[in-house]
Formats: structure tokens, sequence, C-alpha cells
């Protein structure tokens, strides 16, 4: 692979959070408080966004859409919108410091990295409070890249907007797209790092798109999961992914 100046990392599904349980609790009890009962389909799809984005999307499919409708007596408004978000913050950020617990392969993996002298970047669909509970937290448990920027840094214009890219690559010093890897678990990552032209990697296990937890993961027979990550990775395939990853161990061979 072309000389990797910085690998820029998503956080939760990706790094932090294996599955990503903590919004998607959030997500689905904000739902349910407002008489609306989703799916895993539907709460997972828009995963990556900035959050209110995340509630704005999932306001417009289809089902949730004739539901609100049907229970509302009219559609979703931004005020509707407004409120769901109210309510998720204040949700996910009482369970936040319990989901930055760093995914396998990880801390080794970053080691590395950093031996091998390339910098360390993330961007999140977290925002800047959100982000001022899990980074703290992730670096108790060994984990801190060198650099991470939430939607609040560019305008609250996040994923699959480009932008929280260029921001860690002008902190970073990074001399062009040419030479930074972008690594996430869901396609608004992948949609992100290919809107920046940068070389956009896929991480199956433990992914927001997978949505298991280890110990799910592990219990399935060898068939299941060699289905489960088929399917997960014509996903990113689909969406333009430059490679898929297994796990984060495999990053190094990769690069």
């Amino acid at each position: 692979m072309r000389n990797v100046e910085a690998v820029i990392f998503d956080w939760a599904g990706t790094t932090v959070d294996y599955g990503c349980f903590a919004p998607v609790q959030a997500f689905v009890e904000v739902f349910k408080h407002f008489g609306i009962e989703p799916t895993m389909q539907e709460v997972r799809e828009p995963m990556g966004m900035l959050k209110i984005d995340h509630i704005r999307t999932m306001l417009h499919m289809p089902r949730i859409q004739k539901l609100w409708e049907e229970k509302y007596g009219q559609a979703s408004t931004e005020e509707d919108v407004e409120k769901l978000y109210g309510l998720f913050e204040e949700k996910l950020m009482s369970i936040l410091d319990r989901f930055a617990q760093p995914k396998p392969y990880v801390l080794e993996v970053v080691k590395e990295l950093r031996a091998r002298g390339i910098k360390i970047g993330s961007t999140t669909g977290y925002t800047d409070d959100m982000m001022a509970v899990v980074a703290p937290k992730a670096k108790e448990a060994g984990y801190e890249p060198d650099t991470w920027f939430s939607p609040d840094s560019v305008g609250h214009v996040g994923r699959p907007y480009p932008y929280m890219i260029f921001q860690n690559m002008e902190a970073l010093h990074v001399s062009s797209v040419e030479h930074v890897v972008k690594v996430g678990d869901t396609v608004s990552d992948i949609l992100e790092g290919k809107h920046a032209g940068v070389f956009t990697v896929g991480v199956v296990e433990g992914s927001s798109e997978m949505g298991l937890t280890e110990e799910e993961y592990d219990a399935l027979t060898q068939e299941k999961k060699e289905e489960k990550i088929e399917e997960v990775r014509q996903r990113f395939q689909k969406a333009g992914a430059d490679a898929v990853i297994l796990h984060m161990g495999e990053l190094l061979k990769l690069l």
C-alpha cells in the first residue's frame, strides 16, 4: 500500500463499544417513549451519522413515518426532532461511560502504528459533550488517538460529509489524502472516507453493521458466523470500501 501517514478511526463499534450498543439502546428507548417501536434494522441503518441527523432519518423511514402520522395525526416536524433529540442526548449521556472499552486488538494495533511513525486520528457521530465522557474513559483503558473531531467542529455537518477527516489531516499535518486510511464500522463511515478521497476500510467483527455483542457473536456456529460476515462485507463493498477486514488485528497486514 502507498505510504501511510495517518490512520483515522471511528469510535463506537470500531475502536470502542463492541457492537456499538450505547447509541442503539438510547435510540430505541427514545422512540418507545414517543410510542413508536423501531426495529433494529431501522435503528442501525443511519448509524455513524450526527445523532440529530440520525433521528431525522429514522423519522422519514416509511414505516416509522406512517406510525407517527397514525399516532399524532400529522407528519413529524423539526420541533419533534428536537424533542426526540433532547431526550436521546439525556439518555445517552447517562450510559456513555459504560461503553468506552477498547475492542479486541485496538491497543496493540495503535501501538504498532505509532511505532511505524503513523499518526492516529479519529472522527465520530458523537458530539463534543458526548466525547467529553467517552474519550477520558477510553484513555483510562489505554486508548487515546492523537486527535478527534466531532460534527461540532465542522458546523454540525457530520457523515457522510468528509469534513471531519479534513480537520484531522490539518491537525496532524498530513501531506495528502493519498496518505490517509479511514477505518470504520458503518456504511456512513465508508461514505465519509470515499467522499474525502482516502483509502477506506470497513471492519466487520463488533461493528454496528453486524449488531451483535461479543458473547452473541462467539456463540454463533461457524457457518452462521461466515454468513453474517459475508452480509456485512457486501454492505461495505456496495458502499465503496477499498478493503474489508474481519477485525482490527488484520489492519497491520493490510497496511
